[in-house]
């Protein structure tokens, strides 16, 4: 994340995301697939780690082997097998969806991870029941926690969709776009953008 001054002199936060050059490597179609989509691909990856079906498949499209690929449905504009698409399809004071993983926090107690609130105070003669999650439920029936039942766990590294972000400037030359505030995920992790 960084930071840019707008046309009125206010501190805008932001987050800058490399968005291309990303590859076409599948058009499906319904005849063929039983619906229409396209599949994109992204980041170049060495041709030792890349097993031969997913080689030939990109031999298919004219391009070297990929890390990511993402297939969207419904795309408007028409690609064709081998098309590079850069950040030039996206325009400045637009509105975008960004999904991402989160990260990953690891075994976490219900405080941090469901937002608990402890139990009671920290006087009237409790000692060390402060941070824990309290009752599991009815002891006599039903006799076992129902499930989902929110208790600590694994916490992030969940697929989120942030809504209705403002692009703020695109850098073509650098395959660049500033993106108005957060988005989910670590430093050089992956995402998908969608108008």
């Amino acid at each position: 994340m960084t930071s840019v001054f707008g046309e009125d002199g206010k501190n805008i936060p932001c987050t800058v995301i490399e968005a291309g050059p990303c590859v076409i490597t599948q058009v499906k179609t319904k005849e063929v697939d039983g619906y229409e989509a396209i599949q994109i691909a992204f980041d170049d990856k060495k041709e030792k780690h890349t097993s031969r079906p997913m080689m030939g498949h990109f031999q298919k499209a004219n391009t070297t082997p990929k890390r990511k690929l993402v297939e969207f449905r419904d795309w408007g504009a028409d690609g064709n097998l081998g098309d590079v698409l850069t950040v030039d399809i996206f325009n400045e004071d637009r509105w975008v969806d960004i999904t991402g993983i989160t990260k990953g926090k690891g075994f976490q107690g219900v405080v941090k991870r469901h937002g608990f609130g402890g139990v009671g105070g920290q006087t009237h003669g409790q000692h060390n029941r402060q941070r824990h999650p309290g009752s599991m439920g009815a002891s006599s029936y039903p006799s076992r926690v129902f499930p989902g039942k929110r208790l600590a766990g694994r916490t992030g590294g969940d697929r989120v969709k942030i809504l209705n972000l403002r692009i703020l400037k695109v850098i073509p030359e650098s395959n660049l776009l500033l993106v108005k505030g957060s988005i989910p995920g670590a430093k050089g992790s992956y995402l998908i953008i969608e108008k």
